[in-house]
C-alpha cells in the first residue's frame, strides 16, 4: 500500500526542537505508512538548499516556483531562466507552489497576477504540472488558469479551503483537488462538503507541514507522518476504507505528476 504526502515543506520543519534531521522525519513518516513525498519550492533563493537536502532520498520529489506571498517590488522581475533551470533538475516534477494570495498579501495583487501568468506559461513550455496556492483569490485564480491555458499542463489545487462550486470549476479545468488537515477542523464544513463532492479519482491528500496539523494533532507542528490522519478523515467522508483511499490518492498522484511509485 502506498500513501503520498503530496505537499510538505520538508525544509521548513523544526530541526532544532522536534526532529533531528530530515532522515528522522522520513523515518517517522514511513512508520506511519507514508511512502512518498513532494516538497514544493517557495522562492528561488531557498530552492538550491532544499534540493541539496532532499536529492538523495528516492521517495522524495521536489517542485520549484515563486510563491505569491514571496513576490515583491524587489524581485518582481525574476529570471525565467533560473526557474527553467530548476525545473530541468531530475527530481523536480512540478512548478509550485504558485498562484494568488490576496488574504495575506493583498498589497502585491498586481505583481502576483503578472508572476502567476508567467509561471503558467513556463509550466506549459516545460511540460510540468502546476501546484496552485489560492487564498482570498479563488475566483480570479480559476479565471487566470482558464484564460492562460492552465488546462494544458494540468496540476493540483493544493490545501483546498474553498467551497464546492470552486472545486467544480477546478475540476472542469482538469485539476486535482488536494485536501489537508483543514478537512478535520470543526469550522471547515465547506471543505468537507467539497470533499464529499470531489470524485475519488481527482483527489490527493497532503499535510502542508509544518502548518495545519490535523485533528487529533491540531496545535502541534505538522509533519508528513500526520497525513495518515487526514487520509482517514477523507476516507470516512468518502465512505471508503482507508486502504482504498490510500491506493486511489497515490495513483492519482502518480498520474498528476507523471511519476512511478516504486
Amino acid at each position: 500500500m502506498f500513501l503520498v504526502d503530496s505537499h510538505c515543506h520538508l525544509d521548513s520543519l523544526d530541526y532544532e526542537n522536534v526532529h533531528s534531521d530530515v532522515k528522522d522525519v522520513i523515518r517517522k513518516a514511513h512508520e506511519a505508512g507514508v511512502t512518498h513525498f513532494l516538497a514544493p519550492g517557495v522562492d528561488f533563493e531557498s530552492f538550491p538548499k532544499m534540493y541539496e537536502m532532499l536529492k538523495d532520498f528516492p521517495e522524495v520529489w521536489c517542485a520549484a516556483a515563486l510563491h505569491p506571498e514571496n513576490i515583491n517590488e524587489g524581485n518582481k522581475n525574476w529570471s525565467d531562466g533560473m526557474l527553467k533551470e530548476y525545473l530541468s533538475l531530475d527530481k523536480v516534477i512540478a512548478l509550485g507552489e504558485t498562484g494568488l494570495d490576496f488574504f495575506n498579501t493583498p498589497e502585491t495583487r498586481d505583481i502576483q497576477i503578472e508572476s502567476f501568468v508567467r509561471q503558467i506559461n513556463i509550466a506549459k513550455e516545460m511540460q510540468k504540472p502546476l501546484i496552485i496556492h489560492s487564498r482570498g483569490s479563488a475566483g480570479l485564480c480559476i479565471d487566470v488558469l482558464s484564460s492562460e491555458g492552465g488546462r494544458d499542463c494540468g496540476g493540483v489545487m493544493h490545501c483546498f479551503c474553498e467551497d464546492r462550486d470552486t472545486a467544480r470549476k477546478a475540476l472542469d479545468l482538469g485539476y486535482y483537488i488536494s485536501f489537508s488537515g483543514i478537512v478535520t477542523f470543526r469550522n471547515a464544513e465547506n471543505v468537507r462538503e467539497a470533499c464529499r463532492y470531489v470524485p475519488l479519482d481527482m483527489m490527493l491528500v497532503e499535510t502542508d507541514s509544518p502548518y495545519l496539523a490535523p485533528v487529533p494533532k491540531r496545535g502541534k507542528p505538522n509533519e508528513p507522518a500526520f497525513v495518515a490522519y487526514t487520509a482517514r478523515a477523507v476516507a470516512e467522508l468518502k465512505s471508503v476504507d482507508y486502504e482504498t483511499l490510500c491506493d486511489i490518492t497515490s495513483r492519482n498522484f502518480a498520474d498528476c505528476f507523471k511519476v512511478q511509485l516504486f
